[in-house]
């Protein structure tokens, strides 16, 4: 199990839960590069270069800053960050209690695992079931490495999970997309087409089950068991075939209508295999 990475309590109303903070990312799971000179395999190191001048910059002479307008920097220091810094009070204040069908998927950034210390179990327990059985999730702020953070605590069987939530100021806004109206009509969607699709999308459903194979991060396992073989001995590894200018040509005329049709049998072929 990885450190803990924040230890406090939850405030739930006048209850105080103590809990540990826990990463539920595996960060040891990800494959990590470094850049090296192919002449000698040496690694690259960065440096910090003016970009006036093109010299070297000591760390001692180098500050951060904001660019205000393009070119119009202003210079915060380490004062200017204690002064805005919220005080690290150690508590998840609980704010409140929401439907989580409210919070849009892209509002949540990360998760964490909320363990409760042996005097708090009764508690934590207390607080997941009656979120449970509300069918809610607790919002709340806590303060985590500096930053204050908004937080969402959502029942998962025997455990609380902790998700940070984006605060709306970090979301770009959506509405300067150039998107298909509603108006399926206006756009050439048939009521054949959206009923084929919808009858497609019955066939696939399924229960999710992380565990299943379809939903394996294939990229990663090929690639380490590229990386396996060239340590074991020189591998060449030819790039796929670009498509052909016909192929792509090809590709811009679209029969939705035949594709669902395809998809859709190919579907039910698939799900019959599997219940036989």
């Amino acid at each position: 199990m990885p450190n803990a990475i924040w230890r406090g309590t939850i405030s739930f109303g006048l209850v105080t839960i103590p809990v540990t903070l826990l990463p539920a990312e595996s960060a040891a799971s990800r494959l990590s590069f470094h850049l090296l000179d192919r002449q000698d395999l040496a690694p690259i190191r960065q440096k910090r270069v003016n970009s006036r001048t093109a010299e070297e910059v000591p760390w001692d002479r180098i500050v951060k800053g904001h660019e205000v307008t393009p070119g119009r920097w202003v210079v915060i220091e380490d004062g200017d960050f204690k002064a805005a810094n919220v005080e690290a009070t150690q508590t998840i204040d609980i704010l409140a209690a929401v439907s989580a069908e409210e919070i849009a998927p892209e509002y949540f950034e990360r998760p964490y695992y909320l363990e409760p210390t042996k005097a708090g179990r009764k508690a934590y327990a207390l607080l997941r079931e009656a979120l449970a059985r509300a069918g809610r999730v607790a919002l709340g702020k806590v303060v985590i490495r500096t930053r204050q953070r908004l937080v969402a605590l959502i029942p998962r069987g025997d455990l609380l999970l902790l998700a940070v939530i984006r605060y709306p100021h970090e979301l770009r806004d959506a509405s300067a997309l150039d998107l298909p109206s509603a108006d399926l009509k206006a756009i050439g969607v048939t009521e054949a087409e959206l009923a084929i699709a919808a009858e497609l999308v019955h066939v696939i459903e399924a229960d999710f089950d992380p565990a299943d194979p379809r939903y394996r991060d294939t990229y990663h396992d090929e690639l380490l068991a590229l990386i396996e073989r060239k340590a074991e001995g020189a591998v060449t590894v030819e790039p796929p075939p670009a498509p052909s200018a016909a192929q792509e040509a090809e590709g811009e005329i679209i029969d939705i209508a035949s594709l669902l049709k395809r998809s859709l049998e190919k579907a039910k072929s698939a799900r019959s295999a599997q219940s036989g």
